[in-house]
């Protein structure tokens, strides 16, 4: 495994979750609509959601209890982070870009039909 990709399998998604709320708040949209993004690709609610955010669960263990990444999740496709989503390899990575990608678009202004793939 890349060195660089064990990082992000170890880091905590608690870390992250607030960094994702702050940028999009920037951009006067809200944590709802983060929420909205994350129940949406991973299948969680928003008691599992809160669980995990409290237990400081790490993107790894994060995305494999996931309860049902969406079906819709190829039609994430472009550039994030210098990288073409539909060319990363590893598949966590991959879904960890997948969540980057929308709040993205979510910041850059959106609208949630097409940031849910509608």
């Amino acid at each position: 495994m890349n060195k660089n990709y064990e990082r992000v399998y170890k880091m905590s998604f608690a870390t992250v979750y607030p960094l994702y709320i702050q940028k999009v708040e920037k951009k006067e949209r809200t944590k709802e609509e983060v929420d909205k993004i994350i129940y949406w690709l991973t299948g969680y609610d928003e008691k599992a959601l809160r669980q995990l955010i409290h237990e400081k669960t790490n993107f790894e263990t994060f995305f494999a209890q996931a309860p049902q990444l969406n079906p819709n999740v190829s039609k994430i496709t472009g550039i994030i982070c210098g990288y073409r989503i539909e060319e990363i390899e590893d598949e966590l990575i991959r879904k960890v870009r997948y969540l980057d990608k929308l709040i993205d678009e979510l910041a850059k202004g959106k609208s949630m039909e097409k940031i849910l793939r509608k």
